[in-house]
């Protein structure tokens, strides 16, 4: 039931208001003063406040603005026998929802006290959002206990309050950019923008105009000015991936925005100021780039002040398990399935696996298990038919070149390609289902 406090120093106008409002199914406190309202207000849950102007220790214009400043999700409608438009519109630069006159307004009270509710109930549902983001982005988000992981996480914890830039390493799909937002969000500019770019992603041309902007008529088809991502992510951090792929050029106008905190927009003559903290990441060896002079030194001295290199999947196994049941309740969500359970060969069958794309590969393969299982348990028949059957070597020792290493590997391909259809596969290969099954008995598939 949602709270409504009166608070009117009128004791016959404050109580048939809130036999009124009462009629409405509302529970309606009351008080005479601000100060009785400040106990009110402390001891209950209040969703609106209906408020006098002239109250016997206050004024209810003065009042809203430090109601505002302490319960910032309320909403508050101020009542007056007097109405002027300077109190109005103090009232409202206070924060007041509305500011009516009683007897004239009387009418208007009740649909506004339900706009107002819709209005407190909107601001606590973004509250509850903005927060459910924050844990989403931060470190407590960071699914995994294995020591190699949980020494990334201190890692970055240390780093994450200094503007101090960091370079992620590690393979494809390993979660630097999960890294780089939990970083954001521990840091002095989590309030600021996030924003996020793979440099592998566009062209050389585009990708500085993504990166730094450009003025209108710099090149054919720039009709207007543009804001760069780095101007975007002013005072707040930019998250560079793919950091290896940047061009030769990129890679100096980069260099200058880290040593200066400025860069030139294309069809620019003057540089444009920013304070940005730089989170990069890349799956290349960049010392061996730099040897062969595919990328400047200078630039990944900068860049790797603090590095962190995340483990591939396959290091930490032991937090397979966990990550599976969280993609599974991610999936069932979006789904409409009811998921209870991964069952224990299933969880074996993905800690067997290579995992050759890592957490990104992972996700992808429940979200398939996830829509192939009608049933509440996520069981082995659902995964991908080469990791219900592991690969292994036959009892011969079949070299490279041999017919039956050829033959072997044309029947997995196959049977990959049919989800392990037997019937399917002996149809495509032209032969019987018995000579197949022979074949997958002889090479152990």
């Amino acid at each position: 039931m949602k709270k409504i406090l009166i608070v009117d120093d009128e004791e016959k106008l404050r109580g048939l208001m809130a036999r009124v409002i009462k009629l409405e199914g509302f529970e309606v406190i009351e008080a005479g003063d601000i100060k009785t309202a400040w106990k009110k207000l402390d001891q209950s849950d209040i969703d609106v406040v209906l408020c006098d102007v002239k109250l016997p220790d206050g004024n209810g214009v003065e009042f809203s603005k430090a109601l505002k400043e302490k319960y910032p999700l309320l909403e508050m409608i101020l009542l007056t026998a007097y109405g002027n438009i300077p109190d109005g519109v103090q009232a409202i630069k206070n924060g007041a929802f509305d500011y009516i006159t009683k007897g004239d307004d009387n009418n208007k009270i009740i649909p506004l006290l339900y706009k107002a509710i819709e209005k407190t109930e909107l601001n606590r549902r973004v509250v509850s959002l903005e927060k459910q983001l924050g844990e989403r982005r931060s470190f407590d988000a960071i699914i995994g206990k294995s020591k190699n992981l949980l020494a990334c996480i201190d890692l970055a914890r240390r780093v994450a309050p200094t503007d101090t830039t960091v370079l992620l390493l590690g393979e494809t799909g390993t979660g630097k950019e999960v890294f780089a937002q939990s970083i954001h969000q521990a840091s002095n500019r989590c309030k600021k923008s996030f924003v996020a770019i793979n440099c592998s992603a566009f062209g050389k041309d585009l990708l500085e105009s993504e990166m730094f902007g450009h003025k209108a008529g710099a090149f054919t088809g720039a009709v207007r000015d543009k804001k760069g991502l780095f101007e975007e992510a002013n005072n707040g951090t930019i998250f560079l991936d793919e950091i290896g792929e940047l061009a030769p050029e990129l890679q100096a106008k980069l260099l200058r925005v880290l040593e200066s905190g400025e860069f030139i927009k294309i069809g620019e003559t003057h540089p444009t100021k920013v304070n940005v903290r730089v989170i990069a990441a890349t799956h290349r060896d960049l010392p061996k780039q730099i040897e062969a002079g595919e990328f400047r030194s200078d630039l990944f001295y900068r860049l790797s002040v603090f590095q962190i290199t995340l483990p591939a999947l396959r290091e930490r196994t032991v937090d397979i398990g966990a990550l599976a049941n969280s993609f599974a309740t991610q999936f069932a969500l979006k789904t409409n399935k009811k998921i209870t359970a991964l069952s224990p060969d299933f969880i074996h069958a993905l800690e067997k696996n290579s995992w050759n794309g890592n957490i990104r590969e992972l996700k992808n393969v429940i979200e398939r298990s996830v829509i192939l299982t009608d049933g509440p348990v996520l069981d082995i028949e659902s995964l991908p038919f080469e990791m219900q059957h592991p690969r292994q070597e036959s009892g011969k020792n079949m070299s490279a070149f041999s017919l039956a290493s050829s033959e072997k590997l044309h029947l997995q391909k196959v049977l990959n390609y049919t989800n392990g259809n037997k019937a399917e596969a002996a149809r495509l290969l032209e032969i019987g289902i018995a000579t197949l099954y022979r074949k997958i008995d002889e090479y152990k598939l």
